[in-house]
């Protein structure tokens, strides 16, 4: 800021000037002019400071400035009473102006503390620092000004008017120091300045009670005053919005020690001698400490009942989901035991199906505002005497406190169709799927009822079903998935696994020009495991990325071997399954990379194989096929035509190979849509410009229509089965075929 540093300068300049004052003569026509000077230039300063920083509340400090023009009118005419007339009327017209500036400076104070957040609990604090320090001032101030017997009644009551406006100067500085929110620089300068002021009275009203020293002492004080309030018009702060914090239901160390230090003021006053022995004083004190006590007291009543508020509101938030609205997990599980003891419940677990897709890709705003809309229709098709709760990211629960197993299952039907109903969010048009889990029944805890749920969902995600009920056979099943996972690892560091080659022809030359790797496991008591049993298990528990690479870098290194032992004879390629985890890991071309250089395959040689549900939701599957495909791999599509959007995948993911599914080969040979469909894909594949392998050719009649259609990659038993050693040497099936042709 253009006069950011103004306020620093402001303080330097105005501490030396009262230090100069102070060195000089007092009461001298300099020091008096010095001290008038820096009185007015603070007027000066407050007014400088309104005009540059533009304060949205600008009355609280025309009232400081206000208060000062009074203060320095007052010094001015004690000067002329002193200096001119030769004169010390006790009071004088200076007293009239001094006192009037007090009233002044309250009703700034009161401003700045209207500004500032306020509570039952904050006020109480201040009043325990006003009655501690008011104590402390009527002890050895008040008392003393109003016991003495030399004065008139005016003299009388103007003595004890300077204390009593210093006491609500108090009261004021205790609120300000108890408040809540944070202070910005200027307040605190602010209330050092009322602070300064303050030691000043008190210092000219104390030290002709016990003394007769001068109270010269006291000017600097006074002008130190000024300064810093100068200073705080002039901080750039001084035009903050005022704070809006809370801290009263905050017990710290250093509240504790101000109320701790604030109850014991009481007694230790009476260890002073001329208190003990004074009827007054003991009175002050008994008076005092009593209305210390009663405050400490409904501070700490007022501690408990803020505790106990927020304990409450944190039992409500812990009970409640703060996105949907619904009961939460905890509830949840509370309201199930509840309705194990008294009767028959069951519950539906709802899982979404893709659900992180939306995250990923829209965003988590939109996202969460799908969330709930569907947690309004869940809440629209549940009874109402149910509970329905989200203890879950993407997961729902009903509860049904007493129902048998035919009402749970119609109502997770109504939620299915219900849910299957397109959500528009964000300006999408979004389907979520939704698999349903039931359990229910009696002799079970909660937990176990939620696990069998648990388990319920996830078959019924893994099946394809809507709904699906927990029986024992699902944990029997999913035991064995974690017992053939256990085996699965032991495989791995046993070397238990073997890759092995099945021939892809090209015609009408029909030479082998490529294999495509495929794993078997060799188990030692379980015999060879169909990769249909142990691949899914794979795939669940992560060991797929461990196992997926293993094959990749074996294959590397066969085909690597083939091409310098067999030369012309050797496949052109291999292809290599790659799985969606594998896919989803963000270094998996490095890896593929990898493999390469250390089998010294040439990337042209690879192939990478992917399924259409593998890259379907795209994200990091479709950039690690565009980093495969910009170091040379290929890229093969497999199952191509089975899924739901294969064509589409064809425009976002990098394609150099369809492989046509065994389907749509099965019956190409009979007249039919399964012949059109091949056809039609070969017309897909080859417009594309892109090479088509029709898979599962089991006969010389399926060949021999493929061959027609346009097929010229052919791959099945009836070129060869699966084996670790190919033989590439020119089939009998082959030559048939090519002499044929």
């Amino acid at each position: 800021m253009r006069h950011g540093r103004l306020w620093i300068w402001w303080l330097a300049a105005g501490v030396a000037a009262t230090a100069g004052h102070y060195v000089l003569p007092a009461s001298s026509t300099t020091a008096n002019l010095v001290y008038d000077v820096i009185g007015a230039m603070t007027v000066v300063a407050i007014l400088v400071g309104l005009r540059l920083r533009r304060p949205d509340r600008p009355a609280m400090w025309r009232w400081f400035a206000a208060g000062q023009v009074t203060f320095v009118l007052g010094d001015i005419t004690w000067e002329i009473y002193e200096n001119v007339l030769h004169l010390s009327p006790y009071p004088s017209l200076a007293d009239a102006f001094y006192l009037s500036s007090y009233p002044m400076f309250v009703v700034g104070l009161l401003l700045l503390v209207r500004q500032r957040s306020s509570s039952l609990g904050d006020l109480i604090d201040s009043a325990i620092v006003a009655t501690s320090l008011a104590l402390v001032f009527w002890i050895f101030v008040l008392h003393p000004v109003a016991a003495d017997s030399g004065q008139t009644f005016v003299e009388h009551v103007v003595t004890i008017a300077y204390p009593v406006a210093d006491v609500l100067l108090l009261a004021l500085l205790a609120r300000l120091f108890t408040s809540g929110g944070a202070r910005t620089l200027s307040v605190h300068l602010l209330v050092l300045g009322t602070t300064l002021q303050l030691a000043g009275d008190t210092a000219f009203s104390v030290i002709p009670l016990y003394s007769d020293a001068s109270t010269h002492p006291t000017d600097p004080i006074f002008l130190l005053s000024y300064v810093v309030w100068g200073a705080a018009a002039l901080h750039p702060s001084m035009a903050a919005p005022p704070a809006s914090g809370r801290v009263s239901a905050r017990v710290g160390r250093g509240r504790l020690l101000l109320f701790g230090s604030c109850s014991l003021l009481a007694p230790a006053l009476l260890v002073v001698p001329h208190i003990g022995t004074d009827p007054v004083g003991r009175l002050s004190v008994a008076i005092g400490a009593t209305a210390l006590i009663l405050l400490v007291i409904a501070r700490m009543a007022g501690f408990v009942f803020e505790v106990r508020r927020q304990s409450a509101e944190l039992t409500r938030a812990a009970m409640s989901d703060a996105l949907t609205g619904l009961a939460s997990r905890r509830r949840f599980e509370v309201e199930l035991g509840d309705a194990l003891d008294a009767g028959r419940p069951q519950m539906l677990l709802l899982g979404l199906n893709g659900f992180k897709n939306v995250n990923d890709e829209l965003g988590r705003p939109i996202g969460d505002r799908v969330l709930g809309l569907l947690a309004e229709r869940v809440r629209a098709v549940a009874p109402e005497s149910s509970v329905v709760a989200r203890i879950g990211g993407d997961e729902f629960a009903v509860l049904l406190a007493d129902a048998d197993a035919d009402a749970a299952r119609a109502l997770a039907a109504s939620l299915t169709v219900t849910l299957s109903a397109p959500v528009v969010a964000g300006g999408h048009e979004l389907y979520i799927g939704v698999a349903i889990g039931l359990a229910g029944g009696t002799g079970v805890s909660a937990v176990e009822v939620m696990r069998q749920a648990e388990s319920a969902m996830y078959a019924a995600k893994q099946t394809g079903e809507p709904v699906r009920r927990w029986s024992p056979a699902l944990d029997e099943r999913a035991g064995e998935f974690v017992r053939l996972g256990a085996e699965i690892r032991a495989a791995l560091d046993n070397d238990q696994f073997r890759v092995v080659y099945q021939p892809i022809v090209e015609l009408p030359a029909a030479r082998v020009a490529a294999v495509e790797a495929l794993v078997r496991w060799e188990h030692p008591v379980r015999g060879l495991v169909s990769p249909a049993a142990f691949i899914p298990v794979a795939e669940r528990n992560g060991l797929i990325v461990e196992l997926g690479e293993w094959i990749l870098r074996t294959a590397c290194r066969q085909l690597a071997d083939w091409r310098a032992t067999l030369g012309e004879l050797a496949p052109d390629r291999v292809s290599v399954n790659v799985s969606a985890r594998q896919l989803a890991r963000p270094h998996f071309a490095a890896t593929v990379a990898a493999a390469l250089a250390d089998s010294g395959l040439p990337a042209s040689c690879l192939a990478v194989e992917v399924t259409e549900t593998a890259v379907f939701e795209g994200g990091q599957a479709v950039v690690a096929l565009h980093e495969l495909r910009a170091l040379g791999v290929r890229i093969a599509l497999d199952d191509f035509g089975t899924g739901h959007s294969s064509l589409g995948l064809l425009q976002t993911v990098p394609v150099d190979i369809l492989k046509v599914d065994k389907s749509f080969v099965d019956n190409v040979t009979a007249a039919g849509r399964h012949a059109v469909i091949a056809e039609a894909l070969y017309q897909v594949s080859s417009g594309l410009g892109l090479a088509a392998v029709a898979e599962g050719v089991e006969t010389a009649e399926q060949a021999e229509a493929l061959y027609k259609v346009g097929y010229r990659l052919l791959q099945g038993y009836h070129y060869g089965r699966p084996v670790a050693d190919p033989d590439f040497a020119l089939p009998a099936a082959m030559s048939e075929f090519r002499t044929h042709v």
